[in-house]
């Protein structure tokens, strides 16, 4: 129907695999709109809104050669999602001058403060308890807008919400399971990342429901919702000749890597990782 937003699903075995399925669905049955940030002569968005099922997130290969950006920023933006290394770079909202980030995703969902609420509020440790009591439970879930601030800031929170729930899988092992939803994703340059570090997450509430409950717990399947799934118009180009060229000459193989060959680099990195921040803490302190 004219003026409907196309609804896509797509799945993959791995991470890879799921991630380069959602952009040829994408490429191939997404529309053409504006956004907030389109300067005048910009091409037009591709959009859609997109469900990706990642059937066994920890199955190889796990990552896509064509998602931009390096193995050392991949890491590093796994320990900003879920060690919180970038906390700190939070401005204070009641100093206007304070140029620091508005949130990390960190942050929203292991220290959630609310203003009539003395103490934050870490809801991974919420998830992990009432999972490891109710693991059939419907309201194992942490939510990041917050609607007192965002509607009002330059780059409120795209990640909206994660939902777990475990089931019994083989021999009857629990099983985690957990939805994401974003209400933005930039599905070239940012969804790829998000996914990975999301996914590292759902690892370590596996442990934590694990630790509390004394169950074997595996990781199942992870479900990336986005309202909006998009690549940017000024960027489709580069879509065209760094990520479908790759389709067109290579194997899948050959258009990933495995966990055992990144984590070399990952390793590599951390030192670099932190010398990084650790200036850029100075810089903005």
């Amino acid at each position: 129907m004219k003026g409907n937003i196309p609804v896509l699903f797509v799945s993959g075995q791995s991470l890879a695999a799921a991630w380069e399925n959602s952009l040829l669905e994408l490429y191939s049955k997404g529309i053409r709109i504006h956004t907030e940030y389109d300067k005048p002569d910009d091409p037009l968005s591709l959009d859609s809104t997109m469900m990706v099922c990642i059937e066994a997130p920890q199955s190889e290969p796990r990552i896509h050669r064509a998602f931009p950006g390096g193995l050392d920023f991949l890491e590093e933006y796994r320990q900003e999602v879920v060690e919180g290394i970038k906390d700190h770079w939070i401005r204070d909202p009641k100093n206007l001058e304070d140029k620091r980030w508005e949130y990390t995703y960190h942050e929203r969902l292991f220290s959630y403060r609310v203003p009539s609420q003395p103490q934050p509020i870490d809801q991974i440790a919420y998830i992990a308890e009432k999972l490891s009591q109710k693991p059939f439970s419907r309201r194992a879930q942490a939510v990041t807008w917050k609607v007192w601030e965002d509607i009002n800031i330059y780059d409120p929170a795209c990640l909206q919400s994660i939902w777990c729930r475990i089931m019994p899988g083989e021999e009857d092992v629990w099983t985690l399971n957990m939805n994401v939803r974003f209400r933005s994703n930039d599905a070239y340059e940012a969804a790829f990342m998000n996914m990975f570090a999301l996914v590292s997450l759902q690892e370590k509430i596996a442990e934590l429901v694990a630790e509390k409950s004394g169950r074997a717990v595996a990781v199942g399947r992870y479900v990336h919702l986005a309202d909006s799934y998009h690549i940017y118009g000024t960027r489709i180009e580069d879509f065209k000749s760094r990520f479908l060229s790759q389709i067109e000459r290579r194997t899948f193989e050959e258009r990933t890597w495995t966990m055992e060959f990144a984590q070399m680099i990952f390793d590599e990195a951390k030192e670099k990782i932190a010398e990084k921040v650790k200036e850029q803490t100075e810089k903005y302190l």
